[in-house]
Parts: C-alpha cells; structure tokens; sequence
C-alpha cells in the first residue's frame, strides 16, 4: 500500500498552477491533479511542469468539461481509493493554502499529535496569523453562519466548515457517497461524517485570499441564491443518511480545536 497522495482539483489556474505544484512537490513526491475542464492554459502548463520535473510523479485526471468542486475532489477520492493510498491530502489551487503545512496535516491524520483522526481540516479562524487577509464580508458571513448551523444540527465544534486544505484516513474515504458536484460538497462531507460518528479534528491555518473577486459562478455568485443552495445540500444530505439508517448525532462530537 502507498503511504499517501497530495491531490489539488484544479480549474483555470493557469497563473497559480505551476507554482503551487513546485511548492507542493518540496513536500510530497506523489501528486494527483484534477483538471476540471479547465478552459485556459491549465493543461497545457501542467503537461511541461510534467515534463520538466521527472523526480516528481505527478498524475492529472482530465474531466472532459467543468463539472465542479465536488466532482473534481470526488475524483480525488476515487483514485486515493483504487490506488491503495492510506492517506489523501487536498489542498486548493489558487495559492490560498500553504503547502509546506502538509507534513502537520499528515503527522495529524496518522496520530503523531493530536491522536490519529479520520478528518483533518485547516480553520482559517482558529488561530490569527500576522498579514492575514480580511475576507469578503458576505463570503466571512455565510461560513460563520452555516458553520454554526452544522455545529447545531450536528454537535460539532467546527470554526471553519468551507476550508479546502483537508486530510484524510482513505479508509474512512470509503464509508463516504458524496452526491453533490459544486460547492456545497464539504456540506454533505461533514453530514456523512458526523452521523457516521468519524473523528474529526481542526488545525490553524492562515486566511489567505489572493484574489478577492473569485468567482463562484452564475446564480452562486448571489449571496441569498448561495446560501439557499448551502441549506438544500445539508437538509438533503441529513435525510439520506437517516433513510439508510443513521441518526443526527446526540452527543458532543469529538470535533477538536489543535492550535500548534
């Protein structure tokens, strides 16, 4: 079995990418890209990075046309699965996450501190960074208040639901079914996950926000549209789980805060 795999889902990141790339390669020699339709020179610039950095195994998965955040990471776990990987770290394009940071997700995900978890998630509000960003308001509002309404229907402790720098045990990525393609699957992730009863943990990270005009696109880039979308996934996604049989959890999760 592999020990682990980075993997960054990726659309028109033709400025970010072989940036990113050659950062994340100083930490981890396997590397998954997810090219979700990207429309500009993404994949032309992840093929020379390809090219020109042997020493480094990176594999790209190509979604023919953009079908989303949550397809792109789905495809993710699919392949950390089917190729034996014990761990999955993902971590976005657009520069808004660290990757020298890896190495303290993957020492807690397999117990080194923190005790071993199922879900390490980066918080951008756990701990305050000097030169951290100041989000937009809307964007800083709507994860405050789904964040406490997941904490309240789910008993979790989170401070950060959205935060895409994750890692995870693959073998707990296997009790997952993730339906939902666009932005809203970290939703859906920690219904699945809670009433699963996984253990979950949070770690500090910096709030970095390179471009502060990033698009979601169409009707999400509408606060109240977005936020309605947010609400159907997590009502969707509690109901699934208890007509296979699970229940909203009655207990404080083991949801922890680690802030080294």
């Amino acid at each position: 079995m592999h020990d682990w795999l980075a993997a960054l889902p990726v659309y028109n990141e033709q400025n970010f990418v072989a940036t990113v790339l050659d950062e994340v390669a100083r930490y981890a020699n396997r590397i998954l890209v997810v090219n979700d339709g990207s429309t500009d020179e993404t994949a032309e610039r992840l093929l020379y990075w390809q090219r020109s950095r042997p020493d480094c195994r990176l594999e790209v998965i190509h979604h023919a046309e953009n079908r989303g955040y949550g397809a792109a990471l789905k495809s993710a776990f699919e392949y950390s699965i089917d190729q034996g990987y014990k761990y999955l770290v993902t971590l976005d394009c657009d520069g808004q996450h660290q990757p020298k940071r890896i190495p303290r997700f993957l020492s807690a995900c397999a117990g080194a501190d923190c005790g071993g978890v199922d879900i390490v998630s980066g918080s951008r509000y756990l701990k305050q960074y000097e030169g951290d960003s100041q989000p937009p308001s809307e964007r800083l509002y709507i994860n405050k208040r789904i964040t406490s309404e997941l904490n309240e229907q789910l008993n979790l402790r989170l401070t950060d639901a959205f935060c895409g720098f994750k890692a995870y045990r693959v073998e707990a990525l296997k009790l997952l079914d993730i339906q939902d393609d666009g932005y809203a699957m970290p939703l859906e992730l920690w219904v699945q996950a809670a009433m699963r009863g996984m253990r979950i943990i949070e770690i500090p990270v910096p709030l970095i926000y390179l471009d502060l005009n990033r698009s979601f696109g169409g009707a999400l880039d509408q606060a109240e549209k977005r936020l309605h979308y947010y609400h159907e996934v997590i009502a969707r996604s509690v109901k699934a789980m208890q007509d296979v049989g699970f229940s909203l959890p009655s207990y404080q999760s083991s949801v922890q805060g680690c802030h080294r």
